[in-house]
């Protein structure tokens, strides 16, 4: 990509049968796209037309059964993964068949990211149990992201414009998060973190990473628990003596309002609500999911298939929206 041109984004469709393919219609109807980037859906071109046809949007798409980068047209490119019959599929029940189609379509964009045909890769929302029922056991995106491209150690940010967090440990019981808590899983996830940071959103300044505490006011001289002492402390001080700007552990309770003010660029928080609940109180049409420590960039809706309203024309589209601009952003100021 040379400086001129916008960068060329995959957006694989997601579940057939959520709302994948509904927002995807909606974005390619979208006048901003055209200023973003260069968009190229790997999906199913039934699918897509059908879902097009449907909500009366009048996008061109130039259907090619190869994909060069040095024959993108004027119009936004499709690259057919399965050959679905639209009229077969019944929203909020995927099959074997549609399930295949959206693993498919994920394992189609990295080849091209990792061959440099695409710029970046932002994907629809899955489903976890049809990943698996299409014979990937996986338990979501990232971790199929991280085989396919052979990457071994990977972070989740959820990022909107007011703030970033990021999570040392997902999805997992909370009861078994202090279990999974060690100071090289807090040094690991800060350090991809903060490189991550340098190298597609503060260029040109050091990152400043706020680490939450596990327990309340940071432990309270660990009257409340022990985790600040004996895992959190020391990581924060492994991570100094990096280098890095990191601080803490700061109480939960606080640190998310100083940090949606601007006096960090990200908070490494201990577990999924922990960070999401926030994230989504300021960010919940507009938040952007970003896989970093890939060798490829990766952005992605932060929402879920939602099969309750899928096929009934109720989507937004604000966040993958969202995330093409984030990747787009992240492809120019990465390259």
């Amino acid at each position: 990509m040379n400086s001129n041109e916008l960068p060329v984004i995959g957006i694989t469709m997601g579940d057939p049968v959520g709302i994948g393919p509904e927002i995807i219609a909606k974005v390619l109807a979208d006048p901003a796209l055209q200023g973003i980037c260069r968009p190229v859906i790997f999906g199913d071109r039934r699918v897509i037309e059908h879902e097009l046809r449907k909500l009366g949007i009048a996008a061109q798409l130039a259907v090619r059964a190869s994909y060069t980068r040095a024959g993108l047209g004027q119009h936004p490119e499709l690259i057919p993964v399965s050959d679905l019959d639209p009229a077969g599929l019944v929203p909020g029940s995927p099959t074997q068949a549609t399930s295949q189609a959206m693993a498919a379509a994920i394992i189609e964009a990295v080849g091209h990211a990792r061959s440099g045909g695409i710029d970046a890769i932002v994907t629809a929302p899955i489903n976890k149990k049809a990943l698996n029922q299409a014979g990937y056991g996986y338990p979501g995106h990232t971790e199929m992201l991280a085989a396919l491209t052979g990457t071994n150690d990977v972070v989740m940010m959820l990022a909107g414009e007011r703030l970033r967090v990021v999570l040392v440990t997902i999805h997992c019981a909370l009861a078994d998060v202090p279990g999974r808590l060690s100071i090289e899983a807090v040094v690991k996830t800060a350090a991809i973190t903060s490189d991550g940071l340098r190298r597609f959103f503060t260029p040109h300044t050091a990152p400043r990473i706020a680490v939450a505490a596990l327990n309340p006011h940071a432990g309270e001289g660990a009257l409340f628990g022990r985790e600040e002492q004996t895992i959190i402390g020391p990581a924060v001080e492994r991570l100094r003596a990096m280098g890095l700007e990191v601080s803490g552990p700061h109480p939960p309770d606080t640190v998310f309002y100083a940090a949606a003010r601007g006096a960090y660029d990200a908070v490494v928080c201990m577990y999924h609500d922990q960070g999401l609940i926030p994230l989504k109180l300021l960010h919940f049409e507009d938040g952007v999911n970003i896989t970093l420590g890939l060798p490829i960039i990766r952005t992605s809706v932060d929402h879920g298939t939602a099969y309750d309203i899928a096929g009934r024309g109720l989507a937004s589209p604000a966040s993958l929206l969202s995330a093409i601009k984030t990747a787009s952003a992240m492809a120019r100021t990465g390259r």
